[in-house]
């Protein structure tokens, strides 16, 4: 199916809470696409170069949106996304971060030549560094693609997969990820305040200290296993720590559990 975009292609943001701003707000920062229009009942915040409307019903009839991405609760899924069915009719690509939300309901809502992409960011996409994966339909062209990627990319990384059912595990590993990071920053902290830290400077050496790891992660030629045995000497107290940390029922064992408790109920949501 032939989408149907002009230069500059417009786009049509529906949802505009945390995750859609951060969206809208890439945007608009990295010039990506446009003019952008959002549908929001009630925005906490506009940002200029984005048109906002309360309901579907008074978006212009002229609109011929490249993409609509919808960033709206799941509970709120079905009865949203009927109102854009003719703009799937008419080729739009149709990209939902509704989590739980899968390509088989999107074709059911939507109608089966609907061009539909599900994908799951997380967090971090509101300062830009966020991580994405994303699954094509099988009306999915490459022009469609190309847009949702960069739609997608503007607030982080993305990656694509063509098994949907590998949502469930990303959802587990990055959607909730940024979670599992923050109560480790909550958890060191406050072990620090136990051995004596004052609470601010606590909370900071854990959140500096997990920031830096994470970067020296990013960008290092080293994988973690090694950058992890290069700060572990042989009877030092890092090799303390990791003995209690990797033991049988250690933090591994906790996070492999973590991964498949939240990958479980993913697979729950979708049903």
């Amino acid at each position: 199916m032939t989408i149907r975009r002009t230069r500059p292609a417009p786009v049509l943001l529906v949802g505009c809470g945390k995750m859609g701003g951060a969206l809208l707000a890439g945007w608009i920062r990295r010039r990506i696409s446009g003019p952008f229009h959002v549908v929001e009942p009630a925005p906490t915040r506009r940002r200029d170069g984005a048109r906002y409307y309360p309901n579907p019903e008074r978006l212009p009839r002229t609109l011929r949106p490249a993409a609509i991405v919808f960033a709206v609760k799941p509970q709120a899924f079905d009865a949203v996304l009927p109102h854009y069915r003719h703009f799937a009719d008419g080729g739009a690509a149709m990209l939902s971060i509704t989590a739980g939300k899968t390509l088989g309901t999107m074709a059911q809502l939507l109608g089966e030549h609907a061009v539909s992409v599900r994908a799951m960011p997380n967090t971090p996409a509101a300062i830009g560094r966020g991580i994405t994966v994303a699954c094509a339909g099988p009306k999915v062209n490459q022009e469609a693609r190309k847009l949702c990627a960069a739609l997608l990319g503007a607030v982080g990384e993305v990656a694509w997969v063509t098994d949907e059912k590998l949502l469930d595990p990303v959802t587990a590993v990055s959607g909730s990820g940024p979670a599992y990071v923050f109560l480790l920053i909550e958890t060191l902290a406050a072990a620090g305040e136990a051995q004596g830290l004052a609470p601010d400077l606590a909370r900071r050496l854990a959140v500096a200290t997990v920031a830096g790891a994470g970067e020296l992660a990013r960008i290092a030629k080293e994988t973690p296993a090694q950058l992890r045995e290069a700060v572990t000497s042989p009877g030092g107290t890092t090799r303390a720590a990791l003995d209690v940390l990797m033991a049988k029922n250690g933090l591994g064992r906790l996070i492999a559990d973590a991964v498949a408790a939240a990958t479980r109920r993913s697979r729950e949501l979708a049903h």
